[in-house]
């Protein structure tokens, strides 16, 4: 039974934009801290939807895992 459900996180100009692997489930923030929250609630909200056509293969309670990748050009030293 899968637990964890996969985000990356990506930063663009002014927003964090967050999406998942498993789901259909995009969101984004100005903040990092507002991004939690919102991957949070979109991912609840999601499971509320779906959750009679969940099969066995997932938990009704799966955890978050988030991935952020920072680029290293944007704090190499000039």
């Amino acid at each position: 039974m899968q637990n964890l459900i996969h985000f990356e996180i990506t930063k663009g100009d002014d927003y964090y934009c967050a999406s998942a692997r498993e789901f259909s489930i995009v969101t984004q923030a100005k903040t990092l801290d507002e991004l939690l929250k919102n991957i949070t609630e979109a991912t609840e909200l999601h499971m509320e939807s779906i959750n009679e056509d969940l099969t066995q293969d997932w938990a009704k309670d799966p955890s978050l895992m988030l991935n952020f990748e920072v680029p290293l050009r944007e704090h190499a030293r000039t």
